[in-house]
């Protein structure tokens, strides 16, 4: 393969994509943002710096011959990008949207063609595999556009994921990117690319920001998920390096939910003037909310952005509905509703579900980011114990940050900046600790791009490279032998295969102990992970934990192959486990007997195959 000219970092983002270069000849260089072609009406295309992450799914008949065109291809089947966002906001029931948080939605087959997920019978859908994959194909396509003397697939890919994606996520976004033509692609966390991007814009100034036993909380809350990851400041050989030392679980939480709450508001005022909303109507004016919520937090000059809501049957433009969306609403809503400022020890409440729940992404129950912050800090209270450098926070009833970055697009908004930071230094004020200070310099629509891009810097031995491993312990659920007892099912150990803080691309052989893999026949594997138990390793086996130790991660049902045994065999294997390079795990099955084994992975098909 031939030596890359650049590092290629691509955002694949909830709402928008975006995609950054660094000629590896010139690594000082800052990073660049490429222009993306997309269609912005019939039969024209226009540059725009971000690619909206929508696909609109026309009827056959909807656009004449040409309509789609794109500067690589004179014909398609489907909208991507800008046009898609602000066309299929008038046809809801055609657009794709927010598939990135399908893609990590362990509930459903992220392989099926499930998108859009209320769309009628007649109306064709893709599944969220395809859908991340034709926006990875696009921005593909967009710089072998531009640069037909470096092709795509030659360069330093890195493509980033939210802190908390599982390795089942992982998988599916590593699939997706080979499915686009990307090759030897690398994953990487948006947090820590948004710090990277932080240090490449600072041109070496970082290093006069912070200091040895500094915690910098990176805040990321995007358009679908809200990511928290704690980053301390140590020194080896008398420099400065930096450690990943925690993240925040999934929470499905961001722009998405923002733009109901926003939506339901106007909805509401329209009631009471007597105008109802339908479904299909309701759809229309979420999407016309997150236009104008992005609208009202990027230009500060704007105060009120008109809703314009449209109607189905014959009167069209005649029955559509106006609204509007005033900044004051959009403040009150998302300051209070989003970020309300509570107490240190409070987390996020959970209530009681319904027997019965409509198919759909599982947002998270609280929509109080802040609340989740807090849960995170609390339990990450000792995260820092272990470094040299840091001293012990004597009687902390949590983690005490000593910076903070902000990134994603509602931080457009210093209103909820200023908030945040507020409502942590209030926690740390109380506990007599210093006040975290800002890191001045985030660039909040591209720093997740920029930073992916600088990284492939890093990966070439230029910079400075952010250490930490897998961001959790993870284990394999191993079934206790015991006698059958009516209404008891054996109970199940945990059993460490991947401790916390494992590197990629590294292996660990587990302790010679063997274990029964049932062959021939359906059996399930159950996986868990932790991001508190820094200490287990390789091999401990759990007996009893409590439900803020582990958390059971998607689990696989699977047949494999019996390969010349009886059908529902126990056979004797010693296990032996790895992290790739994309941070996704491995078990190896090894038989007794030699051979290859069976190799158990966060597969996710339908069918569950194991290869």
């Amino acid at each position: 393969m031939p030596t890359p000219r650049f590092a290629i970092g691509i955002d694949l983002g909830t709402t928008h994509c975006a995609l950054s270069w660094v000629d590896l000849a010139n690594p000082e260089a800052p990073p660049q943002i490429l222009p993306i072609a997309q269609q912005s009406a019939p039969g024209a295309v226009q540059d725009y710096a971000l690619l909206p992450s929508f696909i609109y799914l026309p009827h056959a008949s909807e656009f004449a011959d040409g309509d789609l065109a794109l500067p690589w291809h004179s014909e398609t089947h489907a909208v991507v990008g800008e046009w898609a966002r602000s066309h299929g906001a008038q046809t809801p029931i055609r657009l794709v949207s927010s598939a990135k948080s399908w893609l990590c939605h362990a509930g459903v087959d992220r392989r099926a063609a499930i998108l859009p997920n209320d769309a009628p019978e007649e109306v064709a859908r893709i599944s969220p595999l395809e859908a991340s994959t034709r926006y990875l194909a696009h921005l593909r396509d967009a710089w072998n556009h531009t640069h037909p003397d470096a092709p795509f697939g030659a360069q330093a890919l890195t493509v980033t994921i939210p802190a908390s994606f599982d390795p089942a996520a992982r998988e599916l976004t590593a699939e997706a990117a080979q499915a686009a033509g990307y090759t030897g692609v690398t994953l990487l966390e948006e947090p820590q690319a948004a710090l990277y991007s932080w240090i490449a814009q600072s041109g070496g100034g970082w290093r006069k920001q912070v200091k040895v036993g500094d915690v910098i909380l990176v805040v990321d809350v995007g358009g679908g998920t809200s990511d928290f990851s704690l980053i301390a400041v140590v020194e080896q050989d008398g420099n400065l390096q930096l450690h990943r030392v925690a993240v925040g679980e999934h929470i499905l939480l961001g722009g998405d939910n923002m733009d109901l709450a926003l939506a339901h508001g106007v909805a509401r005022q329209l009631a009471a003037e007597g105008k109802a909303l339908d479904p299909w109507q309701m759809r229309a004016l979420i999407y016309a909310c997150r236009l104008a919520k992005e609208k009202l937090l990027s230009d500060a000059d704007v105060h009120t952005v008109p809703l314009l809501i449209p109607s189905r049957g014959a009167r069209l433009i005649g029955g559509s509905i106006n609204a509007e969306l005033s900044r004051d609403a959009l403040t009150a809503t998302i300051l209070e509703g989003f970020f309300p400022q509570v107490e240190s020890h409070a987390r996020p409440v959970s209530r009681a579900r319904a027997g019965l729940t409509q198919l759909g992404l599982p947002y998270a129950q609280d929509a109080a980011v802040t609340r989740y912050l807090a849960a995170l800090l609390g339990r990450q209270v000792g995260a820092t114990a272990a470094l040299e450098g840091f001293a012990a926070q004597q009687d902390a009833s949590f983690l005490h940050p000593t910076a903070v970055l902000f990134n994603g697009g509602v931080f457009k908004s210093d209103l909820l900046v200023q908030r945040t930071l507020a409502t942590l230094n209030g926690w740390l004020q109380a506990e007599g600790a210093p006040e975290a200070r800002l890191l001045d310099g985030a660039d909040l629509d591209f720093a997740v791009a920029r930073g992916a891009a600088y990284y492939g810097t890093v990966r070439g031995g230029q910079g400075i490279r952010i250490r930490g491993g897998t961001a959790m312990a993870y284990y394999v659920g191993v079934e206790s032998a015991m006698p059958a007892v009516p209404g008891l099912e054996p109970p199940v150990h945990a059993l460490c295969v991947a401790p916390f803080g494992m590197e990629e691309g590294t292996e660990a052989a587990l302790p010679p102990q063997e274990f029964g893999l049932v062959v021939g026949e359906a059996v399930r594997f159950r996986f868990f992970g932790s991001s508190v138990r820094r200490d287990d390793t390789v091999g401990q086996m759990l007996d009893f934990w409590t439900p803020d130790e582990l958390q059971e991660l998607a689990e696989i049902e699977a047949t494999l192959p019996a390969e010349g045994r009886a059908v529902g065999e126990v056979v004797p294997v010693k296990l032996h486990a790895r992290v790739s390079e994309i941070g996704t795990l491995e078990l190896l099955a090894v038989p007794r007997s030699g051979g290859e084994g069976w190799k158990v992975e966060f597969e996710v098909r339908s069918d569950s195959e194991l290869a």
